[in-house]
């Protein structure tokens, strides 16, 4: 959807350099000529925004470039590496992670832990979670960059517009506001006091932002901008998985989030309608088939025993695709009934969305070798020409991703209110 024309002369002109930075995060290092030709301003224009942009510390200029116009070439324009960068944090059911991200797109700092956060009080958990965001943001001060904000991708349904989560069965946590809480401990409130603030936190000499979302949307939007289609799908399913199974839909581009920003609760679209209870208070739902403890029970492992013996993100994947690679017998037919299950659950989606594409994600990206024959031809019989199914190049990291990137993409589309 096009965004609506500036009505005042101050917004045209943020406008504008919002276009400028895009030009140059799109297209690489380039000359002032080539950013105008690409935005369609003139080049007098261009050559003042890109002064003011170059003040606020969020371009540099690094050299010679080319313009595609005769004449000597004008010197390329480039992102800064230092100023203003994302903070993505992610509340996993066994880790929480935290990276910081440069308006070019590189991760310039990160840290994880394990954690069991199933079923935990969530102070203790935002504590530690405070406590790595100022690790990062200190070391991302000390590389020159200011945190511009903070974003945390939780498994959980988010309320549109706020930072309420309503639910997120897999943590036990309904109708928590880790806004306020985040505000307080990891950004620092405004004060010097509290974990992660003061020199270190993301709040420390400027303003910061607090975001939250699902693990699933920001997975989603991590491959939008990152995913390294060519070209890039403007219309696709994202399945990605942790403990859970989720879904998020991108239509024309845009992230789909539903009127109260449910949209995409795949993991508990009802595949076996007589079938197994679920946590949500649903029956027969996709999680009960493909969730991760699902497979391991099919595989005849004990959730909680092989919890216990594989600690940590990404363990059990990593158990469950090491026996898949050795011809496990067990494990092959479990795997091979999730991608059923997951196959039966798409159809619907296929059906209603006409996708170009599904893409898995998250934990799915790493048992795909064995889950895609029996999606796919769940698709195959079901539907008339399904959607090519893709592998996520991002696996387990899209969320985090996603969550440092949101912040970097609000620096572009509205570079002065972060400027130094």
């Amino acid at each position: 959807m096009a965004a609506p024309a500036p009505n005042t002369q101050q917004e045209m002109r943020r406008r504008n350099l919002a276009r400028v930075l895009h030009a140059v995060a799109d297209g690489g290092p380039q000359s002032r000529a080539a950013v105008a030709a690409r935005i369609g301003l003139t080049r007098t224009a261009v050559s003042t925004l890109v002064d003011e942009l170059l003040g606020a510390g969020l371009l540099v200029e690094l050299g010679p470039g080319r313009s595609g116009a005769v004449g000597r070439p004008g010197t390329a324009l480039a992102l800064s590496d230092g100023g203003p960068c994302g903070i993505g944090a992610e509340i996993g059911v066994d880790h929480l992670a935290v990276c910081a991200v440069d308006l070019r797109g590189e991760v310039r700092a990160r840290t994880a832990m394990d954690a069991a956060n199933r079923d935990s009080d969530p102070g203790p958990v935002l504590e530690q979670l405070a406590g790595l965001v100022g690790e990062v943001a200190h070391e991302a001060r000390g590389l020159g960059l200011r945190p511009a904000g903070l974003a945390v991708a939780v498994p959980g349904l988010v309320a549109r517009g706020t930072t309420t989560i309503v639910q997120a069965p897999n943590l036990g946590w309904t109708d928590l506001d880790l806004g306020p809480r985040l505000a307080e401990k990891a950004l620092g409130g405004g004060n010097a006091g509290g974990s992660g603030s003061g020199s270190g936190g993301v709040g420390a000499g400027g303003t910061a932002v607090c975001s939250i979302d699902n693990e699933a949307n920001l997975g989603a939007l991590a491959e939008l901008w990152l995913g390294g289609h060519t070209p890039p799908p403007d219309d696709f399913v994202h399945v990605s998985a942790e403990i859970g199974i989720g879904a998020a839909i991108v239509v024309d581009g845009e992230l789909l989030r539903g009127t109260r920003g449910f949209a995409g609760e795949l993991g508990h679209v009802p595949v076996r309608p007589e079938g197994r209870p679920c946590a949500c208070g649903g029956i027969g739902c996709l999680e009960q088939y493909a969730g991760e403890e699902a497979v391991l029970r099919a595989a005849g492992l004990d959730p909680r025993a092989t919890a216990a013996q594989h600690p940590g993100p990404g363990a059990r994947i990593d158990l469950l695709a090491t026996r898949a690679e050795g011809g496990d017998r067990a494990v092959l037919g479990a795997l091979a009934e999730a991608g059923s299950a997951l196959g039966t659950a798409l159809t619907g989606a296929v059906n209603l969305l006409d996708p170009q594409t599904v893409v898995l994600g998250g934990a799915l990206a790493r048992l795909a070798p064995w889950l895609l024959p029996s999606l796919e031809h769940e698709l195959g019989r079901r539907l008339a020409g399904p959607p090519p199914v893709s592998v996520s190049r991002l696996g387990a990291d899209g969320p985090l991703l996603g969550a440092a990137h949101s912040v970097v993409r609000a620096v572009l589309d509205d570079p002065m209110a972060h400027r130094a």
